[in-house]
Formats: structure tokens, sequence, C-alpha cells
């Protein structure tokens, strides 16, 4: 059939816009990345700001646990993510499981940003898997409108009775097992069986005065009204603040939990040039700030921390003094003491 001028000229328009379309999101599109992180772990806008600088379409896909992350990782066989954020020990139980691929440095121009006191660490010597994003603590959340902070100085006050059926605990057995751990005096990271046992003793104790796990938001509760003292991460109670100055943080005189969460690449990941251009990407000293201002965490970038407001970082919830980590203990791997640390945590959670 033969078409008018005009019609000629109109399908023509369309099929060029359409064919310049494709060309833009086709030929020159630089692939993709699939990243998979933890919930509320990066600002809005970011991933768009990626691709629309590198062409690189970033799947981003969430996840409320290392042993959620861990357990989907295994299964698939260290494909189907580019780039994982595991916390410490994890870092070090999945490199050794042959789960994640060397990091090539040389790819990363931006590492010079961070602070070399969160590198070469024993989870990761030399950084031959992992590249720190995140570091940060587990302390004692507490509404003040409800409870007087000066009652509350360390973990032990949780076991008080008063407490029942009231406490908040995040859903993580190491996080968990560093309370009881720590307030028999032990270290949180110990692979005894006898200290376990006595710790696992102590969690059983606990447990009437437990009315939530969560390690999903656990701020939320607390905001809710739902809770007013429980276990939380340093950055939810910064995000909590920003509705509700009432929701306060404590450093508990046993010592806190610090970890760092850190970008990884997947053993058999597809897209290992473009995991290494994102991981690049958020080490740029802008992006850290605005995460930082984002997440309420610390994060190594020595530059973005000086782009923040003195308020900011002069904030000892987010950036701990000196003193107080030395009290707390980061987290290693226990290697295979965690199956111990398993069963008794099944065990808490079943109520067996």
């Amino acid at each position: 059939m033969k078409l008018s001028s005009t019609l000629y000229k109109s399908v023509t328009s369309i099929v060029l816009a359409s064919g310049l379309a494709a060309f833009c999101t086709g030929a020159l599109a630089e692939g993709k990345v699939v990243v998979y992180n933890w919930t509320e772990y990066i600002p809005e806008g970011i991933t768009d700001e990626f691709t629309k600088e590198t062409g690189i379409e970033v799947d981003y896909n969430t996840y409320e646990s290392n042993e959620v992350m861990y357990s989907k990782i295994k299964l698939q066989k260290a494909s189907g993510y580019d780039v994982i954020v595991p916390s410490t020990y994890y870092i070090s139980k999945m490199a050794q499981e042959g789960l994640l691929a060397p990091i090539d440095k040389t790819q990363l121009n931006n590492l010079k940003n961070l602070d070399p006191a969160l590198l070469d660490k024993p989870y990761d010597p030399e950084n031959k898997h992992s590249i720190p994003y995140t570091w940060g603590s587990t302390g004692i959340g507490i509404n003040v409108s409800d409870i007087d902070p000066a009652s509350i100085t360390g973990w032990q006050d949780l076991w008080d009775t008063k407490w029942k059926n009231s406490l908040l605990l995040t859903d993580d057995v190491r996080e968990v097992f560093h309370i009881a751990l720590a307030v028999n005096g032990h270290s949180a990271n110990s692979t005894d069986p006898g200290e376990l046992k006595q710790a696992f003793e102590s969690l059983q104790k606990l447990m009437p005065n437990v009315l939530v796990f969560n390690s999903d938001a656990p701020r939320e509760p607390f905001m809710a009204g739902d809770v007013s003292l429980g276990m939380i991460w340093n950055g939810e109670v910064i995000m909590a603040q920003e509705e509700d100055d009432d929701i306060q943080y404590i450093y508990p005189k046993e010592g806190a939990a610090f970890w760092v969460d850190s970008f990884a690449i997947p053993a058999n990941a597809e897209n290992k040039e473009n995991a290494h251009k994102f991981i690049d990407f958020m080490l740029r000293p802008e992006i850290a700030k605005r995460c930082i201002e984002y997440t309420g965490y610390a994060l190594p970038n020595t530059p973005g921390i000086a782009m923040l407001d003195e308020k900011t970082r002069n904030n000892k919830t987010i950036f701990p003094p000196e003193e107080i980590i030395a009290k707390g203990e980061f987290q290693k791997d226990v290697g295979k003491a965690i199956e111990i640390y398993n069963q008794y945590w099944e065990q808490l959670k079943t109520g067996r």
C-alpha cells in the first residue's frame, strides 16, 4: 500500500524516533549491574545518577539480614548479583567458601578516599574481597519521654523484670549473643562452648522481657510507641530523630557491638566490570556525604566526612569517641562455632 506524503513523513518520524530511542537505550547502554543491599541503605536518586552518567542500568534489590543474603548467594552458587554488602564476619566466611570474587583495585580510582584505619582488617587482609561501605554500632535505644535515660547504663539493665514483654531485640544471632556474652564478661566473638552455653542460659532469662525481634527497621516500633527500650542500630536512631527527638541512643557500659558493612562481588557475578564501576562511584566524597546524611551511619570516606556540617561531624551517635569504640568489639568470624550459636538461637526463637 502506497503511503500519502503526510503519512509517510509521520511514519518515518516515528521509526526514526523509535530507532534513536532504541539506540540510546541499547547500543549506547553499557549493560547492567545487579545490586543486593540492605533496606534503606542508599539515598534516593543515587542509582539514577549512576545510570545517567555511565549508561549502566541498576537492578536494585534489598534484604533484611546477613543470613538471608548469604543463603541466597549460596543457593545461587554465587551468581545472580553483581554487588552485595555483607557485614564484617560474613566477608571472611563467604571468602573462605569461595563465594566472593577478588577485588581489582586498579579499577577503583576513589579507593584513596577511604580511611586506612578501616582497611586491611583481620576479616579481610589487604581487602582482597571487600571494600568498606559503612560502619556503625548496635547499642540501646530508648524513648526518653517514657523512661529516664539515667536509669539505663548497660545491657544488664534489659534483664530487669519490670521490662516484661516490652523490649525490642534485633533479629540477629550474633548481636543478641553479643549482649549476653558481654554481661557475663566474655568476648562477643567467643567460640568457647561453655561461654556460649552460659550466654544462652542468660538469654533464656531475658526472653520474657522480649516483645519483638526486628532487623528490618528497628526504629519503627519505637516511633509507633510499641516499644520504648531495646537494641537498635545507631543509624536507625538518627533516622528516627528526624521525626522524634525523644528517641535516643545509649552506648552500653559493657561495650557496643561494632560492625563494618562492605561492598563485595559474588564469585560468579556476570557483570564484574560494572560492579567495580558502581563501587567506585559510591566511593566518591560527595556520594559518601549524602549516604551519611541519609543512613545515619559513618562511612570511612575521609574527604566525604570533611564535607559534612559541623553538627553532623560532631554527632557522637554517628561518630563515637575513641574510648567508646575501645570498650566495644568489632564482629569477627567465629568459624564452626557459628553452628553452636545457631543451635541455641533456634531454641531461643522457638522457646525450646
